[in-house]
């Protein structure tokens, strides 16, 4: 694959000056060319955090390209099939998730590198045998033959010698299964075979070391072999038993590391630390390999191998980790671990959402030839909020339907084919499937509508099935922010980009929308009016506004105007018109397949004259304020291009209440400036600051 350029993220990869990871691993990135090495003496467990689509998989998957054929790397995903369940056949006694993950790592590491040829794991080795051993008591002869000759092959050293590991699997079979029956008869020939194997025949120097490095297993009195029996009794047990075992494993794969660049000769020929790279750490195995790193290196028992780690969520059960931000490391890591807490040998790396920028070249970058609305790129990062993921799809969607899907909305419902193999699907599902969990996006559809755990729990009631209760609710909640996703006051799904998908989906999961519009009522009735409280009204009107009714919330910010704190109103006006639009579908719905955008022509003035103004109202102020609830619903709609146009109307509309309103005329003016510059540059509408506001930042 070819070298793909990784925007944001160059305090990671960067040459000059060398970014974290190569100043870690001591090599340039894509190059045979040594850095000083930074932390000589232990390194630091980086652990890439945050939510999905923030580009973890896609930082370790260039890591692994960047250093393939320069130094030792391997990559294991987590999340992966193979460390879901045992093969068929292995018993689950004999059979982990992190002895998985370890064979895997191995078979990657051993590969030759530039100016060096491939490492040999005889301690790891041995130790997989007796665990997969204490699983052969009634397996077939075959079975047992294809486990060892894959593990075996961790000791080939592709020298002369390249056929021994296949004649030894021979070996070792025959003679397990030719054992009297029993399970410890059966794992003292493999291990005997095992033994033998290091210390007989072709054994040099290193593998005589490796042969006798069981012997300090504890309670192993000295002897390998106990030590290897002990060590597979403690696997079979399960529970705590096994967290040991499995501890002394991943030691022993960095003792072997550690033994292959030990001696001036290997030192000579490997430029470069051994990198390992860890996705979606927070599933087994991940979390047992962190914590036997973390345990050893806290207890002294060095390596000198660079762990990278991506981690969705934000790494709580790191409660002692050195924290820093991306920036912050782009010259150096600031880093000092603690010596009474394990976990404080980590440093962790919250990923940041990309800039505008950076979102302008992946758009071009994708688009190639291909003409670009100039406002495009900036809408869809105002729509993505930064997110790297969402931020390529949109741009693949752009490259595939361009010129006809032009604005945000187009390219979401567009259909895009993001692999040759895979049938295409509309943009808007693509993200969910990556974004969302997806034991969980039926109950997420109908709850993104709601602000907090009690207006969440009335749309469960009416649309959820009777067995998702407040428990429930709760739960989902929680394991939101264990996945990253930002907390935000006043919606129950934080995040505002993973939030519009989601209500997009809720209006497209019946052809009437009915479901739309039943969460939309819902809502509006759990939030009728019991007293004076300008909060309630605000999710009231907003719910009022997504189903196109508009009356109430001109009306109510119409008569608060001239009282009300001039900061609280804008802030009304600027939530009740973050209210999901659609164009017109019929007359009781709303849908992208209606032509044009009605709001532009109510905020333009068009249909003034239509427009009946109710008794005892002030028809100039009423229609000024019908005239800006509609414009800022449409600049503040991240599915749309700003219009030039609306942006002027707002800007004159704002300036005229100002004038309306004394004692808030230099909020109101700001407003008129700031809400026009951001709808155009492709940023939320910000609430301007008071005189106070501006003293008090700048004191």
């Amino acid at each position: 694959m070819a070298h793909r350029r990784l925007h944001g993220r160059g305090a990671l990869f960067g040459t000059d000056p060398a970014g974290l990871v190569p100043r870690l691993v001591g090599l340039r990135p894509h190059q045979h060319r040594a850095v000083p090495v930074e932390h000589p003496r232990e390194v630091p467990f980086v652990v890439l955090t945050g939510a999905r689509g923030l580009g973890k998989s896609a930082v370790l998957e260039e890591l692994q390209e960047a250093y393939r054929g320069h130094t030792p790397v391997a990559l294991v995903d987590c999340a992966a099939v193979e460390f879901a369940a045992p093969p068929s056949g292995r018993p689950a006694e004999a059979w982990s998730p992190l002895a998985q993950a370890l064979l895997v790592i191995a078979e990657q590491l051993a590969a030759p590198v530039t100016g060096a040829g491939r490492i040999q794991f005889p301690r790891l080795m041995s130790g997989l045998v007796a665990v997969a051993a204490g699983g052969w008591g009634d397996a077939d002869s075959e079975r047992i033959r294809r486990e060892v000759e894959r593990i075996l092959l961790l000791n080939e050293s592709g020298s002369w010698l390249s056929g021994i590991a296949g004649r030894w699997a021979g070996r070792v079979a025959v003679n397990v299964v030719t054992a009297v029956t029993g399970t410890g008869q059966l794992l003292t020939a493999a291990i005997e075979a095992t033994l033998d194997s290091l210390s007989e025949g072709f054994g040099n120097r290193r593998h005589q070391r490796a042969s006798v490095w069981y012997r300090d297993y504890p309670n192993a009195g000295g002897h390998a072999r106990r030590g290897l029996m002990l060590l597979s009794g403690h696997f079979r047990a399960g529970g705590t038993s096994r967290q040991h075992a499995e501890r002394h494993l991943v030691r022993a794969l960095l003792a072997d590391l550690t033994d292959a660049y030990a001696g001036v000769l290997p030192r000579m020929q490997r430029i470069g630390r051994p990198l390992i790279l860890v996705d979606n750490a927070q599933s087994p195995p991940g979390p047992g390999l962190v914590d036997a790193v973390l345990r050893d290196r806290a207890e002294d028992i060095a390596d000198q191998v660079v762990f990278v780690a991506g981690l969705r969520g934000t790494g709580a059960f790191l409660r002692s980790a050195v924290r820093r931000e991306l920036s912050e490391l782009a010259r150096r890591a600031d880093w000092t671990p603690d010596a009474g807490a394990p976990s404080s040998r980590a440093l962790l790396v919250p990923l940041p959402p990309l800039g505008p920028d950076d979102t302008l070249h992946i758009v071009g970058a994708a688009c190639g030839e291909l003409p670009v609305p100039p406002q495009l790129p900036h809408a869809v990062h105002r729509l993505t909020g930064g997110n790297p993921l969402g931020i390529t799809v949109l741009a693949e969607t752009a490259a595939q339907r361009l010129p006809e899907a032009a604005s945000p909305a187009a390219l979401l419902t567009g259909e895009v084919r993001l692999t040759r193999d895979q049938p295409g699907a509309p943009a808007y599902r693509e993200l969910l499937d990556r974004l969302v969990p997806a034991d969980r996006l039926g109950e997420l559809t109908v709850l993104a509508a709601a602000h907090d755990y009690d207006s969440a729990c009335a749309l469960a009631d009416a649309l959820l099935p009777d067995d998702f209760g407040p428990a429930d609710v709760r739960a989902l909640r929680t394991r939101l922010a264990e996945e990253g996703l930002p907390v935000a006051a006043g919606q129950f799904v934080g995040d505002p980009f993973v939030r519009t998908l989601l209500l997009l989906r809720l209006h497209h999961l019946d052809a009437d929308h009915t479901r739309w519009r039943r969460a939309h009522e819902t809502l509006i009735r759990h939030y009728a009016p019991e007293r004076d409280d300008a909060v309630r009204a605000g999710y009231r009107l907003h719910h009022q506004l997504a189903l196109g009714a508009d009356a109430s919330a001109i009306g109510h910010l119409r008569d608060t105007f001239p009282a009300l704190d001039t900061r609280a109103w804008l802030a009304t006006l600027r939530f009740v018109a973050s209210a999901p639009y659609f164009h017109a579908h019929d007359e009781a719905g709303r849908d992208f397949t209606g032509q044009g955008d009605r709001r532009a022509a109510v905020a333009l003035g068009r249909t003034d004259a239509e427009h009946p103004v109710p008794d005892g109202a002030d028809p100039a102020l009423h229609r000024r304020v019908r005239r800006l609830l509609h414009a800022v619903w449409q600049l503040s709609d991240p599915l749309v291009l700003p219009d030039a146009t609306v942006c002027d109307r707002l800007r004159f509309e704002l300036e005229q209440l100002s004038n309306l309103r004394p004692a808030g005329n230099a909020l109101l003016w700001r407003a008129s400036r700031e809400w026009p510059e951001d709808a155009l540059a492709g940023r939320p509408l910000r609430l301007p600051e008071d005189d106070d506001d501006r003293n008090a930042g700048g004191a």
